[in-house]
């Protein structure tokens, strides 16, 4: 099935193609990490998400834009079980982990002890420290979440996620505080723990530059489903001013409402 009411096109290729079925045209052999299925979320008399289908298959690394109060977030808490009072159909493969735009972390815990938290493994010292040297942070296991800067302890937020092997990753505009530098390191990290780990990974984000660095498929969710999906085929690190990621930007940017004079302002 396809995401409700979807528009697709690939990047690079043919321009919109309508409505699409990313599932079909994926092929049957496709493992799928996560699957939705008319899924509702009402707030009083308004549908946040109104009977949205979607499919992330294993290993893809999907971005889902949209503008405040779409319901990015709410969709995303409902993959993680943080939200039970939806409707529909959602199937996950566990394990799942979560790293949201504030890192969470204990204050009253070391960052070690910040991995670890939760953790069940047999060895859950031993394994929260190489997450933690996978993340630049082997001096740091003993430092207290408050000595750490904004970006180090998104660091810790997602080497807790790592060490729970995700089969799904989901990612909760975890980079929208950071300065633009740090920004740019963190998805160079992103990137390489998605790449040496494969997990599916869902970032949600109101950024569309860095949907495109980053993902496989952006999808733009509206009026409660799934608008837009638009599939990436452009080898990482990406050029941001490819003349496929150019037209792409813009179609995205329209599908989010910014009119194209203010997009090129």
């Amino acid at each position: 099935m396809s995401e409700t009411a979807a528009q697709t096109s690939d990047v690079p290729g043919a321009a919109t193609a309508g409505h699409g079925n990313d599932a079909a045209a994926a092929g049957e052999s496709d493992v799928i990490a996560a699957s939705v299925r008319g899924l509702t979320k009402r707030f009083g008399a308004r549908a946040v998400l109104d009977q949205l289908d979607l499919d992330i298959k294993a290993g893809e690394f999907v971005a889902l834009i949209g503008r405040s109060g779409s319901g990015k977030s709410t969709l995303l808490r409902a993959l993680a079980g943080l939200d039970h009072d939806v409707s529909g159909e959602l199937a996950v493969t566990e394990p799942v982990a979560v790293a949201f735009q504030e890192p969470r972390l204990v204050p009253w815990k070391r960052v070690l002890d910040n991995v670890t938290l939760g953790l069940r493994d047999a060895s859950p010292r031993q394994v929260a420290v190489a997450a933690l040297e996978e993340v630049g942070l082997a001096e740091r296991v003993s430092a207290w979440p408050l000595t750490l800067s904004g970006g180090e302890a998104q660091r810790v937020s997602l080497a807790r996620a790592l060490v729970r092997r995700p089969a799904l990753l989901l990612l909760d505009e975890p980079f929208s505080a950071l300065d633009a530098l740090t920004r740019i390191s963190m998805h160079r990290l992103v990137l390489g723990l998605w790449q040496r780990h494969k997990p599916a990974v869902l970032l949600v984000t109101h950024d569309v530059d860095e949907a495109l660095a980053l993902a496989d498929r952006v999808l733009v969710l509206g009026d409660g489903r799934i608008a837009h999906s638009s599939a990436i085929d452009l080898a990482r690190p990406r050029d941001r001013d490819h003349p496929a990621l150019t037209a792409l930007r813009l179609r995205l940017l329209s599908e989010l409402g910014v009119p194209a004079a203010e997009s090129a302002s």
